[in-house]
């Protein structure tokens, strides 16, 4: 059984792309616009600066990348991530103070 598609969802899929290229288009034109604009503060500048391009990340992850679909699976990755990490964080604090026999210590 093949995986068959109406026009419409074709069409309404393409509008889509369309409309994340269309922003992404504008996204780059307000990068390069704000370098030509002077900000007094390096801190506005940086944060301007990645506000923009983590609105352009977001599209380009989230749509071209497909993860706006991928829902289930990418909470379960997050969670082994974090489970992991606090794991390895405990371990950590756990041995912090284990030396080892016959090691001088400061």
């Amino acid at each position: 059984m093949g995986d068959h598609h109406s026009h419409h969802d074709i069409e309404a899929t393409k509008k889509k792309y369309l409309m994340v290229f269309y922003a992404l288009i504008v996204g780059t034109i307000v990068t390069v616009g704000a370098y030509f604009i002077h900000f007094d503060s390096i801190a506005l500048t940086v944060a301007l600066a990645l506000f923009i391009a983590t609105i352009k990340g977001f599209l380009v992850a989230g749509y071209f990348m497909h993860l706006m679909d991928e829902k289930k699976m990418i909470y379960g990755i997050m969670a082994s991530t974090v489970f992991f990490f606090i794991s390895l964080m405990g371990l950590t604090i756990w041995a912090m103070h284990d030396f080892p026999t016959n090691t001088m210590t400061r």
